[in-house]
């Protein structure tokens, strides 16, 4: 007998952004029919002090609020955690050290599928928070695939930071989409082969159509490898029910 595994959702950074990798795990599940979907358990919780401010301006340190969610998510029977929330992978390692089940690293997973899709030695470009940016998540995971990573000019960067916040303040208009395309053209100027929507309010507002050169959604690729992971199902001994073990 096999059973599949529970994922465990850290989210309410921010909640738009949670809901948006939820419907892109159920988008991604091969079902037809509500049985078929996966056991999903969502924390949400958008007290989460913010985590750009603390990376750049002395913020309170939101790893006591991630490590009490992703505890709660453990407790609650997760086999595993995503985190819809690129900045937050910045804390990445203490959340994991508080835990005994794994966490997918939206970072590496997304830096795996540019490689596949860019040769080596080309350039990717970021479109994410200043948080993000500054903490050079994408750009080592990047460097470590073999690729080049630019990012936006201090002007630029400014009008995505705008873009997000109007996102997070739930304005998904044409005109906050306008905002994220000016550092996107500036960075297919400069030679990106693809743009990354590294923050998760971005996808919410940029789409494919919106670029002429491939445009990467993380959310997507989180979605996807917490499919995978877990459809990933183990082999049950004799006479044991999935509601006799930890999914």
């Amino acid at each position: 007998m096999t059973t599949k595994r529970t994922i465990g959702v850290l989210g309410g950074m921010g909640p738009l952004a949670t809901a948006d990798l939820y419907r892109k795990i159920i988008e991604a599940t091969p079902a037809r029919r509500d049985q078929d979907h996966l056991h999903v358990i969502i924390d949400a919780d958008p007290s989460v002090p913010d985590r750009t401010e603390a990376l750049l301006h002395g913020g309170p340190d939101p790893t006591p609020w991630l490590v009490a969610g992703a505890q709660r998510l453990e407790g609650a029977g997760a086999s595993f955690i995503v985190i819809p929330c690129n900045t937050a992978h910045a804390f990445l390692g203490a959340v994991r050290d508080a835990v005994a089940i794994p966490i997918i690293s939206m970072i590496d997973e997304t830096a795996a599928e540019v490689a596949a899709l860019l040769p080596r030695g080309a350039a990717a470009g970021i479109l994410a928070t200043s948080g993000t940016v500054s903490a050079g998540l994408y750009q080592d995971a990047l460097a470590a695939a073999g690729l080049r990573a630019l990012v936006p000019s201090p002007d630029a960067q400014a009008q995505v930071m705008a873009a997000i916040a109007a996102v997070k303040a739930g304005d998904l208009s044409r005109a906050t989409t306008e905002k994220a395309l000016v550092a996107a053209y500036e960075l297919i100027e400069q030679g990106a082969g693809a743009l990354l929507a590294a923050c998760t309010e971005l996808p919410l507002i940029l789409q494919p159509n919106d670029i002429p050169v491939p445009l990467i959604d993380p959310t997507a690729v989180l979605a996807r490898a917490a499919v995978r992971e877990a459809l990933a199902a183990r082999s049950l001994p004799e006479g044991v029910t999935p509601d006799a073990i930890r999914t």
